[in-house]
C-alpha cells in the first residue's frame, strides 16, 4: 500500500511541475509578455548612453562585417595565422554577368530529342589521351591533408558512375581510390609522400601542382596531430611537430626545370597526359609560356575563388585573379600562341551551378573542376548527422568528429545524381542554343550585362545590337 501512495504522490508532483512548466512557457510566448519584453528592451535601447548601449554592436557591424569580427577574435585566441575552410567569401566578378542568347528564328533550337555530345579529351596530342564522358571533373581533394578515406572512395565511385575522373590532390595515395575510380589524375605535389614509380604508373594523367587559388604558391604547414592514424601510415610521415608541403618542387628550382620533370613523368607513365596546375596571377601569361615550353598536355588554371580545407585568409582574399579573368586571359594567350587545340585547358575555382560551367566552356575552357559544390552535393541530407552542433565538414574532413557516421555508399549515389543533374541542365541549354555538342557552344552565344564583364571577356554588351547580314 505504501508503494502505491509513493507512486501517487510522485505522479501528482510530476503532473504539477509539468503544468507549471507549460504555464510558464505559455506566459513567455503570450502576446502580453512579448509586448512587455519588446517594450522593455526598446526603452533601454532608446535611453542608454551610446557608449553603454547594446545597439553599439549593430552600429559597429555596419562598418566591420561579422566575418571579420569573428576571424579577428580567432586570431586573438590563436596567436598565429588562422586556417579558413572552403576559400574566400569575398565577392569577385563572376559568370553571373553573362547571359546566353537563345536560338529562336534566325538560328533554330536543336530538336528536343537530339543527343548532345558532352565528351572531353584531355591531352589530344599525348600518346595516351584521356577521354571522359562529360566535361566536369572532381577537383584535387587530398586524403589526410583534406578529407577522409570514405570521402575519397565516395568521390571515386560517383565519378566512375558518370564516366569522369577523380583527382588525388596533395594527400596520400589510396589503393581503394584507384580501385573504385574509372579514371584517376594523380596530382604530383611538392611533398615527399606516395610518389613511387609504382604509384605514378597507375595514373590516367598526372597534374604537376605548382599552385592553386586558395593557397597561391605558398607552402602548407600541417600539425602532425591532424594526420594521426591511417593518413600517417599511408604517407609514412616522420614524427615531427609539423608536416610541410613545400612551396617548390625539389625538381623545379628554376623555370627551365619544368621541362625535365614533364619529360621524366611522360617516359615513366608511357605517354599519359602530363599537365600543370597553377594559380591565376597577374603574370599568368609568363607562367603559361613556361608551361607551353615545357611541352605539357594540359593546364589546370585555378581562379581566386578556389577552395581548400584550410588556408590563411590573406592568401584566399588577396592572391589570385578571379576565375573569369583567368579563363579569359588564358584562352586568349593559348590562342595567340597557336596551341589552344593542342593543350587542354581546365578551369577550377568557384563553380557552383551548371550555367557557370557552360559559360566557362563557351569562353573557351575545355573542362571544369568542381570542388566545394561537389562536396555539398554528395553530403546531401547526411549533414543532419553533424548540424546543429558541428559544421557539416566534420563528416568529410579528416579528423572530423562525425566522420565515422558518414555513409560513402549514399554519398557516391548522391554524387552521381549531382553530376547527372549538372550535365542534364547543360544539355538542355546546349539544345536551346541550337547546338548538339558542348564544344560548339562559343562566345557568339553570350551577351554581357555590365561593362566590366564585357571588358574582361570581350563579349558585347546586351544593349549592343547585332545587325543581321542581308540575304545575298
Amino acid at each position: 500500500m505504501g508503494d502505491w501512495v509513493t507512486i501517487w504522490i510522485g505522479a501528482s508532483i510530476g503532473a504539477f511541475l509539468a503544468i507549471v512548466l507549460l504555464a510558464t512557457v505559455a506566459f513567455c510566448f503570450s502576446r502580453g509578455f512579448v509586448r512587455w519584453a519588446v517594450g522593455h528592451f526598446a526603452k533601454i535601447v532608446m535611453n542608454d548612453r551610446y557608449p553603454e548601449n547594446i545597439w553599439e554592436i549593430v552600429s559597429a557591424l555596419t562598418r566591420v562585417s561579422p566575418q571579420k569580427v569573428l576571424e579577428n577574435s580567432l586570431r586573438a585566441a590563436e596567436g598565429t595565422a588562422i586556417d579558413r575552410p572552403f576559400g574566400t567569401p569575398r565577392k569577385f566578378l563572376n559568370y553571373d554577368g553573362l547571359l546566353f542568347s537563345p536560338a529562336q528564328l534566325s538560328v533554330l533550337p536543336a530538336p528536343e530529342n537530339a543527343e548532345v555530345d558532352m565528351r572531353l579529351t584531355i591531352g589530344p596530342m599525348a600518346k595516351k589521351p584521356l577521354t571522359l564522358e562529360i566535361p566536369l571533373l572532381a577537383g584535387g581533394i587530398g586524403f589526410g591533408v583534406g578529407v577522409t578515406d570514405k570521402t575519397k572512395i565516395a568521390i571515386a565511385k560517383g565519378t566512375a558512375a558518370v564516366g569522369t575522373v577523380t583527382n588525388t590532390g596533395e594527400g596520400g595515395f589510396l589503393p581503394e581510390e584507384r580501385e573504385n575510380a574509372k579514371y584517376l589524375i594523380y596530382q604530383y605535389h611538392s611533398a615527399t609522400w606516395t610518389k613511387s614509380p609504382e604509384i605514378l604508373k597507375q595514373a590516367d594523367a598526372i597534374e604537376i601542382r605548382i599552385g592553386q587559388g586558395a593557397t597561391a604558391g605558398a607552402a602548407t604547414f600541417i600539425p602532425h596531430r591532424d594526420l594521426r592514424g591511417k593518413a600517417s601510415q599511408v604517407m609514412h610521415l616522420p614524427d615531427q611537430e609539423y608536416i610541410v608541403i613545400p612551396s617548390r618542387h625539389k625538381e623545379v628550382q628554376k623555370p627551365d626545370d619544368l621541362r625535365k620533370l614533364v619529360d621524366q613523368l611522360r617516359e615513366l607513365t608511357e605517354g599519359v597526359p602530363i599537365g600543370v596546375k597553377m594559380c591565376a596571377s597577374a603574370n599568368m601569361e609568363a607562367d603559361l609560356e613556361v608551361a607551353i615550353m615545357a611541352g605539357v598536355d594540359f593546364i589546370s588554371m585555378d581562379g581566386g575563388q578556389g577552395g581548400y580545407k584550410g588556408s590563411a585568409p590573406i592568401l584566399q582574399d588577396d592572391f589570385g585573379l578571379p576565375t573569369i579573368y583567368a579563363v579569359s586571359r588564358a584562352v586568349r594567350y593559348l590562342q595567340k600562341r597557336g596551341v589552344k587545340d593542342k593543350i587542354t585547358l581546365l578551369s577550377g575555382g568557384g563553380y557552383y551551378t551548371p550555367s557557370h560551367c557552360l559559360k566557362a566552356l563557351a569562353l573557351g575552357v575545355d573542362g571544369v573542376y568542381l570542388g566545394t559544390a561537389m562536396l555539398w552535393g554528395m553530403a546531401h541530407d547526411q549533414v543532419t548527422k553533424a548540424i546543429p552542433w558541428e559544421p557539416p565538414t566534420q563528416l568529410l574532413f579528416y579528423g572530423g568528429h562525425s566522420q565515422k557516421e558518414f555513409d560513402e555508399q549514399e554519398a557516391a549515389k548522391y554524387l552521381e545524381h549531382f553530376f547527372c543533374a549538372f550535365v542534364d541542365e547543360m544539355r538542355i541549354a546546349t539544345l536551346a542554343l541550337g547546338k548538339t555538342s558542348v564544344r560548339e557552344v562559343g562566345v557568339d552565344d553570350l551577351i554581357a550585362l555590365d561593362s566590366m564583364t564585357s571588358k574582361v571577356t570581350n563579349i558585347p554588351l546586351a544593349y549592343t545590337p547585332r545587325i543581321p547580314h542581308s540575304p545575298s
